[in-house]
């Protein structure tokens, strides 16, 4: 299989749910959930894909000749590339039934490891959602990150023992999602998180603890005030909050406040190992990319997750050769405009 075969499969399962475009840019899909798109106009995600495209690569190849490192180190294990695949919840209702959430999870992480990465699993209502994906990472030696929900205390509470029996180096909040229907109904209702109680989970998890969901540095500093380890500046791709900014606008300003004092890594509308670069130069220390993941791994399963990773890596590697970066420690503002 190739590529363009991989693609070509991921559209036939995916039954008109995703598109799988030439361009993997918001607007087919637009405001259509249950689907891929964003939630009212859809203007998010498309916001997102865009921002990125304004920022451009400054190019210099008057230096030494040097064969790019791509690889970094988070939390003590080191990847090939500074990319991450991203949690996707509710698989079969949002791109088709081929796969449920643990198939699909068990596939990505297995994928992931191949490759040299690691995956953030999803959650769901359904508990075997957690109980699988833990399982999956369990079986990959730690090598993922489970993303838990913000439930309320007791729903939190088993997932995070889930997670502590599974050995992941560290584990995930994405609190983006309070703005989640099924969260505001249950008894009692969840969704939101304040600090204190965040600290309380944090403190449980046992290891490094990243907030998914921050979108402002009055939200970066909260988190690490509660004793996040690290950060996803993310607008839950435009899912939960219509006429959001822009992750790639927002990203420079949260660097500029806290960066060197946590990990930052961003999402939303990444799609090239150009636009990592370019994620990179403005701070970011990795990025999270999920829809194109969901795509591969319809696609190939796990073959089709290391095979965008592939992609990726060749893309970023290209752009650090052209623009003067013999390694990503090497990436400065300076290399975009």
């Amino acid at each position: 299989m190739d590529y363009k075969e991989m693609l070509a499969h991921a559209r036939e399962l995916m039954q008109g749910r995703c598109s799988v475009c030439r361009e993997c840019n918001g607007v087919a899909c637009s405001n259509r959930i249950p689907g891929p798109g964003a939630k009212g106009s859809g203007d998010v995600a498309k916001r997102n894909f865009d921002a990125w495209r304004d920022i451009r690569v400054n190019m210099d190849t008057l230096c030494d000749g040097f064969t790019p490192d791509t690889s970094v180190t988070l939390f003590d294990r080191t990847f090939v590339l500074p990319v991450f695949a991203g949690p996707v919840g509710a698989v079969d209702m949002h791109y088709g039934d081929a796969f449920n959430d643990r198939t699909y999870n068990d596939q990505l992480v297995r994928g992931c490891v191949e490759a040299g990465t690691c995956a953030f699993t999803g959650d769901g209502m359904d508990p075997s959602v957690m109980e699988a994906a833990t399982r999956a990472v369990a079986g990959a030696d730690g090598l993922g990150i489970p993303t838990i929900k913000p439930w309320n205390d007791e729903i939190v509470a088993d997932k995070m023992e889930l997670v502590r029996a599974s050995g992941a180096f560290a584990v995930a909040m994405d609190v983006d999602a309070a703005g989640l229907p099924f969260l505001k109904n249950l008894d009692p209702p969840a969704g939101n998180m304040s600090v204190e109680r965040l600290r309380a989970i944090i403190a449980s998890a046992e290891r490094p603890f990243i907030v998914k969901g921050v979108m402002t540095v009055t939200g970066a500093l909260k988190a690490m005030q509660a004793g996040a380890s690290a950060i996803v500046v993310s607008n839950h791709g435009g899912r939960v909050l219509d006429q959001c900014p822009a992750t790639a606008e927002v990203l420079p300003e949260i660097v500029d406040a806290v960066g060197g004092g946590i990990r930052i890594l961003v999402d939303g509308g990444i799609r090239s190992g150009v636009d990592v670069f370019k994620a990179l130069a403005l701070g970011a220390d990795g990025v999270i990319v999920a829809r194109p993941y969901a795509i591969a791994t319809y696609g190939g399963g796990a073959e089709g997750v290391k095979m965008l990773t592939d992609k990726l890596r060749g893309e970023l590697e290209d752009t650090m050769s052209m623009c003067g970066a013999p390694t990503i420690a090497d990436i400065t503002r300076d290399m975009v405009r």
